[in-house]
């Protein structure tokens, strides 16, 4: 039996889609959508760079253009510019000297103490382009020209996030910041410190960029899997055991991933980064079979994101509420997998 074909009749047999039925339409469309489509075809989005994904693009913008003189920057959207202390033109004829990391920021270092924070939100993206390409497409920020191609900044969203600091001093470079726990250079009880100084879900604790540098929604689902932790269990009733579980699995997820990225990424510069990889084993794998135990990959919608989990590996079996459907669909909303099948 097909995995997509394991989907369709779970599905049919669910009180989601029965309960969806009755009321006369469809109210979760992935449900239907298992029966047109591939299963990975719903998870096309982007989502937002976090610090394996910023980390391969600090080494690739490191590597293409760091050394290079600046020849024209050209600015297309109004949305972008977030500082008006000097304008895109002063930094023309200036050598870009190095490329940082600020949180998930991006730091680029030019020549006299001049330099350009770039924080890509969710849809931003970089593209290497041919030289003096225009910023003409209806996803383009701005044009980066240098003497042997061009960085292209592009969002493709219309909800224009992405922004561009242009400021001098690293004093002030640093105020666009408030730097969260580097969960690759901390010790065990700075770990647990942070992460149990607010009684929050761990869903919540590790995405906030204000306690844990670099970690969002995706990697976060990662990390709880690695962990085995459900992303509803609170910060306060972690045991000594599972927050050290917690810290193994953060150090041990984040570098896996950041070895992975680079070495697909090693000669080319990244074209395609997102958040949704055939290598994850939770995030953006709603309905696919669990690596470890076969259950079926749960999720909670929240907002314009979704949290994945394993019911097998990280709840006890336990299917947690969403707070659409499951108020929806009341008494029918199945708690176990055993009420899933």
């Amino acid at each position: 039996m097909t995995r997509e074909y394991s989907l369709r009749k779970r599905h049919y047999n669910n009180p989601l889609r029965l309960r969806c039925l009755k009321i006369g339409k469809v109210l979760d469309d992935t449900i239907t959508g298992v029966e047109r489509f591939p299963i990975f075809e719903f998870f096309d989005g982007v989502g937002m760079p976090e610090l394996p994904d910023i980390l391969l693009y600090q080494s690739a913008l490191q590597r293409k253009i760091s050394g290079h003189v600046l020849q024209d920057l050209i600015v297309r959207s109004p949305f972008l510019l977030r500082t008006w202390e000097h304008a895109p033109a002063k930094l023309v004829d200036s050598r870009l000297d190095k490329v940082e990391r600020l949180g998930k920021r991006l730091v680029w270092c030019y020549e006299n103490n001049l330099f350009v924070v770039i924080h890509l939100m969710i849809a931003g993206r970089f593209h290497w382009k041919n030289k003096k390409a225009m910023p003409t497409g209806k996803n383009d920020l701005a044009a980066f020209q240098f003497a042997h191609g061009t960085m292209m900044l592009t969002e493709a969203s219309t909800k224009k996030r992405a922004g561009m600091w242009i400021v001098s001093g690293r004093d002030k470079v640093e105020s666009l910041h408030k730097p969260g726990l580097d969960t690759l250079d901390c010790e065990l009880s700075e770990f647990r410190s942070v992460l149990q100084g607010r009684n929050n879900t761990l869903k919540r604790a590790l995405a906030d960029p204000a306690r844990f540098d670099g970690i969002g929604n995706a990697y976060s689902d990662e990390i709880l899997f690695s962990a085995k932790l459900s992303p509803l269990q609170r910060t306060e009733n972690l045991t000594h055991q599972e927050v050290q579980r917690l810290w193994t699995a953060c150090r041990e997820t984040l570098l896996w991933w950041i070895e992975l990225l680079h070495s697909q990424h090693a000669v080319d510069f990244p074209e395609r980064v997102t958040a949704f990889r055939p290598e994850m084993k939770v995030h953006g794998k709603f309905g696919a079979l669990c690596v470890d135990c076969n259950a079926p990959i749960q999720r909670i919608r929240y907002a314009d994101n979704e949290c994945n989990y394993c019911p097998g590996c990280q709840t006890d079996g336990r299917i947690l509420a969403d707070r659409s459907m499951s108020r929806l669909l009341k008494d029918d909303w199945p708690k176990t997998l055993e009420e899933l099948e």
